[in-house]
């Protein structure tokens, strides 16, 4: 096996870039051994000195996460033209220092799982390092154009989790040979994994109902206000499980709502799957990673699409809808009305929801060692396994997640 350097690139906006890194990290040293697979975290490569966080208090990240526990979110799609603006500006000077940093380290394959830079990254690693391919995974299940997951005329590679995100590449007139699908969004290895627990037991255990119709209210890693509505219209009809991730101050006052039916409040854990294979149905906002999370311990799901949804999750809500996959509102003022109808139709909406085959994070290292193979001139890298493989644009039906 021939040693190769992997960087996946990604930032802590959000969770959800930093979490795929890390699921595709795990699972590519089990495929290739001799790989050294590296996360690069793009904000330190460009701030090393972390003059960002001197000057302002705070990482970039953190200011968005925030505004995401707080459910400020309206007003993004301004914000974001306002920041691909300042990221062409500064184009120059980001590419300054990419290209350093990519004569310090000389990988063989730069993997982006970030949006808005990939212009400047692809750049960087074209002008240093002649021959290293550059690929971007969109972590979104499409792209927001234009400017945000995929470029034009740059000949580079796109990993797209769903038909939709294929077509955008083909529109922009990228070669079909670098557009690879695959049946879905990277998750946690640990979401593939059988239950080994008694779920009723568990339950009780816990606290809750062993029989009762179970939510699990999930908004990411920060938590939102949002769920403390959801939990009041929810309280006297619906069990609740309630994940706050590091939101202490959400946990809390979710913790001193009044009783009524009974509810379990969570901080911060990596065991999801766990809670999730405790419940019967997912609420929370239309995140490529939880919504795919669910879908995959066979949760069908409530979310809601409005002016405050995130503009790049917008299309998520249209996928679960065409999937019929669960209940799309426009704002969980509704919440108690949905839940309702969703367990009207819960073996409609749950047998949709088993009908999808995510295996996205076991197709992505077989197409990175075949883009691998194809810039060092055919050597194969490692031995492939026979059930894991690139799926090129042309051959994408068989693995595109079915309607």
């Amino acid at each position: 096996m021939t040693m190769a350097t992997v960087d996946l690139i990604y930032f802590n906006a959000g969770g959800g870039h930093r979490a795929s890194a890390l699921a595709l990290q795990a699972t590519l040293r089990s495929h290739a051994p001799s790989w050294q697979v590296r996360l690069i975290n793009l904000f330190e490569v460009l701030d090393p000195l972390d003059k960002f966080r001197s000057v302002t208090g705070s990482a970039p990240e953190d200011w968005y996460n925030k505004r995401l526990a707080r459910g400020w979110t309206l007003g993004m799609s301004q914000e974001l033209k306002l920041l691909q603006g300042a990221i062409r500006l500064a184009h120059p000077m980001l590419l300054r220092q990419l290209q350093q940093h990519w004569l310090r380290t000389e990988p063989d394959l730069v993997v982006s799982l970030v949006p808005n830079f990939n212009r400047v990254l692809y750049e960087s690693v074209a002008s240093t390092l002649p021959g290293v391919p550059y690929v971007t995974l969109l972590t979104d299940l499409a792209d927001l154009p234009p400017n945000f997951w995929i470029e034009r005329d740059q000949p580079q590679h796109f990993i797209c989790g769903t038909s939709r995100a294929v077509e955008q590449a083909l529109a922009l007139g990228h070669d079909a040979e670098r557009i690879h699908a695959t049946s879905g969004m990277i998750i946690r290895p640990e979401f593939y994994e059988s239950a080994t627990v008694d779920r009723m037991r568990e339950r009780m255990t816990l606290g809750l109902d062993p029989v009762r119709p179970t939510g699990l209210v999930l908004f990411g890693g920060h938590g939102s206000k949002a769920m403390l509505g959801i939990a009041q219209k929810l309280a006297e009809t619906t069990q609740l499980i309630l994940m706050c991730g590091y939101n202490k101050a959400l946990a809390a006052s979710l913790r001193k709502l009044p009783e009524g039916a009974p509810r379990l409040v969570v901080e911060f854990t990596a065991d999801i799957p766990h809670y999730m294979h405790l419940a019967d149905f997912f609420i929370g906002k239309p995140g490529p990673g939880s919504i795919s999370e669910a879908v995959q311990q066979g949760l069908p799901v409530i979310v809601v699409d409005n002016a405050w949804t995130m503009p790049q999750e917008r299309y998520n809500a249209d996928w679960i809808r065409d999937n019929g996959l669960g209940m799309v509102e426009g704002s969980f003022r509704s919440i108690d009305r949905a839940v309702l109808r969703l367990l009207d139709r819960f073996d409609e909406f749950r047998a949709n929801v088993r009908r999808i085959d995510n295996r996205a994070l076991f197709e992505v290292p077989g197409i990175l060692e075949g883009i691998l193979e194809d810039a060092s001139g055919g050597e194969r890298s490692v031995e492939r396994p026979p059930s894991v493989g690139a799926c090129r644009v042309s051959g994408c039906q068989a693995i595109t997640l079915r309607t």
